[in-house]
């Protein structure tokens, strides 16, 4: 016998025991009997025992549903629904928290926010925070031409403008206007734009919120 056909006939030997240890268990027929659904059941325990104390930092970027998770924990990609697909915290460097243990089929989960909102304890989510954390963060820019790279144009103050371009123009000095009250400031074409004038009413969105989390209840 060649050296090359008793190599061959060693891999092969080799390769069909790792198939017997490895990939045939994984590919087992699963049969609907009495003794397999108990089998299935066991294990099913055993996987809830052992992430019960497994460390949490071991199991970043593992998805599974919010009821399975304990309190505590960093996660992102939360699903609003149960297989809807992630709709809360996807973007770059963020992350929620568990807050609350799932109570009649619900979780507290805290946004980045600082919002809590109460979720499906089956909708699945990932452990750890989004990545890239750094993202957003402004670049110090080196000249003025950097800036119109970037498509931001020149601003220009309306205190510096004429009366006829901005109701901030004009006058003798920093003044925003004549008269010794002075006046808000305002939009160029008018309208306040500063802690003077509320476009929204905060009672009614926390009063949309209270309901909301109440009709989840």
């Amino acid at each position: 016998m060649s050296p090359i056909v008793a190599l061959c006939r060693a891999r092969a030997s080799s390769s069909y025991s790792l198939f017997n240890s490895v990939v045939r268990p994984a590919f087992r027929s699963f049969s609907t009997g009495f003794a397999d659904v108990v089998q299935n059941k066991t294990l099913v325990a055993e996987m809830k025992e052992k992430m019960l104390h497994m460390d949490m930092n071991s199991m970043i970027g593992s998805s599974m549903p919010l009821g399975m998770m304990r309190i505590g924990t960093i996660i992102n990609n939360i699903q609003m629904n149960p297989k809807q697909g992630a709709k809360l915290v996807r973007a770059a460097g963020t992350n929620a928290k568990i807050l609350k243990e799932p109570s009649s089929g619900k979780c507290l989960i805290k946004l980045p926010s600082g919002d809590t909102r109460w979720i499906n304890s089956s909708c699945r989510a990932t452990i750890g925070e989004v990545s890239n954390l750094s993202h957003g963060v402004k670049k110090k820019l080196r000249k003025a031409g950097e800036s119109r790279w970037l498509g931001i144009r020149p601003k220009v103050r309306g205190l510096a403008k004429s009366p006829c371009d901005h109701p901030h123009g004009g006058g003798e000095g920093k003044s925003k206007s004549s008269g010794s009250r002075g006046r808000t400031s305002v939009t160029p074409w008018g309208k306040p734009c500063k802690g003077c004038y509320k476009s929204a009413s905060v009672k009614k969105k926390k009063k949309r919120l209270a309901a909301r989390e109440a009709k989840m209840m």
